[in-house]
């Protein structure tokens, strides 16, 4: 099979003979990898234009949807993904780590999007300075997508992992990709690539792909690209001084070769826990992904009175894995990604052994498998009994199952050793004594690009030395490339533009879309609590009444919150303080505030979500007289899922003021605000007056039901709510109940071709009135007796034919959803 290339929104096949990629663990051909032929200047011009132009003006909230889009709609195909990840030489724990922690980075940037990022196509970064004396000129920064093409190339060690943990950063960014996956093991990321692009999920032109050389590729970087490599350091710096990338201020990314290493404390002696931990440690990062990981362990770093115990305790260890075909379930090491690749690792072998000593080579049988026609290579274990004077250990790495152990006399030769590797992406250290822990991390730091810490204390919950969390920084300096990705919203500044802002406060809130302090206020009778959240506009104001600060105030709020401060209380000990007599608690003025602009009656605010940005400025005494301006300040778009009401957050700017118009308190309030249902209430007189525009002759605008039958089975449900008809049977399988009931709390419409399960054989039920008036009069009656029924009965609960017991609220959300999916049928919404 030849691998077709994705580019210009179309797959291509290149026109030569192409490169033949292997099956790692039989020798047999897999497929061929092309790019001849390909105009890879136009792809990268199709992506520019195309694919920024699509992805920039979509919001950092709509591309965070779409990971998890994305991310779902890959791990309902994973299966296949895993059978092909097996020729890989990958065991099926190798393939979760590649394929399903490449999810995992989808929905944890799809996570942070929707809980930090905003609604809009751009990001503002930090606060707003003030910039003249009177506040009529600020300044903040706001960070938008780059307008250019990303180019990822990729190694072959994590062929899905290492193309989504990329993108998820860069489609999160707005900035379309080009993914050049390590040509022998591209079948797999092809396998992947071709179910996000037949998803239809991604717009067009987002991200392309080239499986082969690729060429003239990077040759035709322009400015605002970037490059993300992973890869070794050498080739890295050959293509980071391309003319084309240097001179043209290309972002370059450099995920290099690392010699990371794992140091045992001091105190880490057998039969410790931490000693163990050690052994299982080193032994995983070893042999998973047969040690073709940039994180494994390539220096082991143990106190010297230790290294006879740890070199019979981790030869013990690694004699326990077996090797051979991944698709044998007693298999625990597979193969290297191909005979290239043991050949390279042999040659670092063989120099490696000029000067260490091979203490243990691993030769066992395969299961299942052949040395001859397969990638296999057992363990090896070196010895460097003076690292301090043998390099060899510090600058060669054989990126496969091999590993040196090297003894240390303190932490700060330990801490020495660790910095020898000139550069690496983590170094762990595994101790229960938390200040050599903390002498030896900080020595080490500066050529570490993460520092892991494993004890007793968290052994149960730990991810591992070698694997990269999209939360934190995966990277690290000098030899590891000086690059930095992932690390949580971090991550999307390598390709966002940052553009500092100048002007009025009118101006900057027009731009950034966040109310800024002197900007105009938008006042209106209607209370801005009483708005949902797409109601709510940036800059939608309330000034409220006074209210006059008594010294009962004072005492109550200190009786009641416990806070007897002596500023409070005590009138004698006021003498030296900034206060002139006993003040009003801080937290009282703010309750106060609250109390005058919160409103009362119910409407779309459903809770208070948070206090950000709090600050007093001047003491509020007996007898002042406080009012409270509330403005819309920012809104935050919310991702809801489960049984919660759809909604967003909006921030207000609260503002306290004294009599004088000096500013006592200014915070912001965060509140959870409902945004406004698209279904029509269930309201009997609504619907009588609908109903007036509904003819015989009516027709609707999908299915076969007419307008009568429409009423008559709207009226049927309705009696089966309310226990005047009952069913004593649901067809949806009890394993799916949960999440249909769920359905009911968003906001999606029921689909309009849902085959109806209490219909036998898809037939309608005979009609049961004379005409459609009267067909109208029982609905009406039906609709008001359900109404009736629940403010009587509010405890009810009813079995429903396909949702299950449902109780009033899912009854009431139920039948919100159904009659406005019957009444759009026919135009009567």
């Amino acid at each position: 099979m030849k691998l077709k290339n994705y580019i210009h929104g179309e797959w291509i096949e290149g026109n030569s003979e192409g490169i033949k990629l292997y099956n790692s663990v039989t020798g047999e051909q897999v497929a061929i990898a092309d790019t001849a032929g390909l105009n890879l200047k136009d792809a990268l011009n199709y992506g520019r234009d195309l694919g920024y132009k699509n992805l920039s003006k979509m919001t950092f909230y709509d591309r965070g949807q779409m990971l998890k889009n994305l991310a779902l709609y890959l791990l309902e195909r994973k299966k296949k993904y895993y059978e092909i990840s097996y020729k890989t030489g990958a065991t099926h724990a190798d393939s979760w780590v590649d394929i399903e922690g490449g999810y995992g980075t989808f929905f944890t940037y799809s996570g942070l999007a929707k809980r930090m990022l905003p609604n809009t196509p751009f990001w503002v970064d930090g606060d707003t300075q003030k910039l003249s004396a009177n506040g009529t000129l600020l300044g903040t920064h706001i960070l938008t997508p780059s307008e250019g093409i990303s180019v990822q190339i990729n190694a072959y060690n994590f062929p899905v992992w290492g193309m989504l943990e990329k993108l998820s950063t860069s489609l999160l960014a707005g900035v379309p990709s080009l993914v050049k996956p390590a040509t022998p093991t591209s079948y797999l990321t092809h396998a992947v690539f071709q179910d996000m692009i037949e998803s239809g999920i991604l717009p067009e032109g987002a991200i392309q792909l080239i499986c082969g050389s690729a060429g003239n590729l990077l040759e035709n970087m322009q400015d605002g690209d970037s490059v993300l490599f992973t890869g070794s350091a050498s080739t890295g710096k050959k293509l980071k001084s391309m003319p084309s990338i240097s001179q043209n201020a290309v972002r370059f990314n450099m995920e290099a070769d690392s010699l990371n290493c794992s140091i045992l404390g001091l105190d880490s002696k057998p039969g410790t826990p931490e000693f163990d931990l050690f052994i299982k440690e080193v032994r995983n990062e070893m042999t998973t992904k047969a040690g073709q990981k940039c994180t494994a362990i390539r220096r082991i770093i143990v106190p010297e009175n230790l290294i006879d115990d740890v070199q019979n305790a981790l030869i013990k260890s690694l004699e326990q894995i077996k090797i051979g075909n991944p698709l044998n379930r007693e298999t625990r090491m597979g193969s290297l990604a191909g005979k290239d690749q043991y050949n390279e690792v042999l040659e670092k072998i063989n120099l490696l052994k000029t000067d260490t000593e091979l203490i243990y080579d691993g030769k066992q049988e395969l299961i299942d498998a052949d040395y001859e026609k397969g990638a296999f290579m057992s363990p090896k274990l070196f010895l460097n009994d003076s690292p301090f004077t043998k390099d060899i250990s510090h600058n060669v790495e054989a990126f496969g199952p091999v590993s040196t152990l090297m003894p240390y006399k303190d932490s700060e030769e330990a801490a020495a050793l660790a910095k020898r590797g000139k550069g690496s992406l983590v170094g762990s250290i595994i101790s229960h004594d938390n200040d050599f822990i903390a002498e030896t991390s900080w020595k080490m730091a500066t050529t570490h690009g993460r520092i892991f810490v494993l004890n007793r204390d968290n052994a149960k919950e730990s991810t591992g030395h070698g694997s990269p969390l999209p939360t934190l920084m995966h990277g690290g300096p000098g030899r590891a490339g000086g690059g930095e990705e992932m690390g949580g919203l971090n991550g999307l500044h390598f390709f966002l533009q940052k553009t500092a802002i100048q002007g009025s406060p009118d101006v900057l809130t027009a731009i950034t879309k966040i109310y800024q302090i002197g900007a105009e206020k938008k006042y209106a009778d209607l209370h801005p609590f009483q708005k949902y959240f797409e109601e709510v506009e940036i800059g939608d104001a309330l000034e409220t009444a006074g209210r006059t600060v008594t010294d009962a105030d004072i005492v109550n709020f200190g009786n009641v919150s416990w806070d007897h401060f002596y500023a409070h209380t005590d009138a004698t000990s006021l003498t030296g303080t900034i206060f002139d007599k006993t003040v009003a608690h801080g937290y009282f003025i703010l309750s106060a505030a609250a109390g005058l602009f919160v409103s009362g009656k119910k409407g779309p605010v459903i809770a208070n979500y948070g206090l950000e940005n709090c600050s007093f400025f001047k003491p509020v005494y007996a007898g002042d007289t406080i009012t409270v301006y509330l403005t819309a300040k920012e809104k935050v778009n919310k991702g809801v899922k489960g049984r919660n009401i759809p909604s967003g957050v909006v921030k207000w700017l609260v503002e306290v003021v004294n009599q004088r118009e000096e500013v006592v308190c200014v915070a912001t309030i965060l509140t959870l605000v409902a945004k406004k249902s698209p279904f029509v209430k269930i309201n009997f007189k609504d619907f009588e007056k609908r109903l007036k525009n509904l003819k015989s002759e009516t027709l609707p605008k999908w299915g076969r039901m007419k307008a009568q039958e429409m009423l008559e089975h709207l009226e049927t449900t309705m009696k089966y709510s309310t226990g005047e008809l009952e069913t004593d049977s649901c067809k949806t399988p009890e394993d799916q109940i949960e999440a249909f009931q769920d359905s009911l709390y968003n906001f999606r419409k029921m689909p309009k071709d849902f085959p109806a399960p209490f219909l036998e054989d898809g037939k309608l039920p005979d009609l049961k009135y004379k005409n459609l008036d009267e067909a109208k009069t029982h609905f009406i009656e039906s609709v008001k007796n359900y109404q009736i029924y629940y403010r009587e009965n509010p405890e009810a609960e009813h079995l429903h034919f396909i949702f299950g017991k449902l109780n009033k609220e899912m009854m009431e959300l139920f039948h919100q959803k159904h009659v406005t999916h019957h009444f759009e049928q026919f135009g009567l919404v």
